[in-house]
């Protein structure tokens, strides 16, 4: 292997699980002024929480909190990157996992704008249940979002999540009130895409 093909080789990141548009990798360090941009970018931010600037010092801290938790095997977090291209677009995570109660949440980011709306968000989401349920065992996977949020309610149902209750009148946006929808995904309702055809034990040879 050659000079370039080591540089080449060292700068290609790893890839844990690969869909057909999207793949997924572990979140690294040298992301963070990439999640720092997106972390400000206000168009991104409607649809998570109140759009504020961070700085890159408290970003910084998220990732060192993420890798912690990581550790406490409480959270999961993925960078999402398009597949032939290996740029990394987005992120997605499990969070507040409970493995006696075989549950979690959800939460995804695309981060780059030009990559919405064209099913990455979709596939990325059904490779995270298809982690949650066959790689981690979980039984039960839910989330939340906002009622006006309709790309993100869209993407989840074509993923295997569906609607499970409201609350109403309890997220501000536009001058009006809008519902917290939560929906839920049961392992007993989703196909795995990718990890059944991995994390299988092997068969007795003759």
């Amino acid at each position: 292997m050659d000079s370039a093909q080591e540089q080449q080789a060292a700068e290609r990141p790893i890839i844990n699980i690969e869909g057909e548009k999207v793949a997924l990798g572990p979140i690294r360090r040298d992301q963070v002024a990439l999640f720092y941009r997106w972390a400000n970018d206000f168009n991104v931010l409607r649809t998570l929480h109140i759009p504020r600037p961070s700085t890159f010092e408290e970003n910084m801290a998220f990732f060192e909190g993420d890798v912690e938790n990581e550790k406490r095997r409480t959270e999961v977090h993925f960078t999402v990157y398009e597949r032939t291209t290996l740029i990394p677009i987005g992120r997605v995570d499990l969070a507040e996992i409970s493995h006696r109660d075989r549950r979690a949440e959800f939460g995804i980011e695309i981060g780059e704008a030009s990559y919405r709306g064209r099913g990455f968000g979709t596939e990325a989401t059904r490779l995270m249940l298809d982690y949650a349920f066959t790689g981690l065992g979980l039984h039960n996977v839910g989330l939340y979002t906002w009622e006006y949020n309709l790309a993100a309610q869209a993407a989840y149902k074509k993923a295997g999540f569906r609607e499970v209750g409201r609350r109403r009148q309890a997220k501000f946006m536009g001058g009006k009130f809008w519902d917290i929808v939560y929906m839920d995904c049961l392992a007993t309702e989703f196909v795995s895409p990718v990890l059944s055809k991995i994390m299988i034990p092997d068969e007795i040879r003759p």
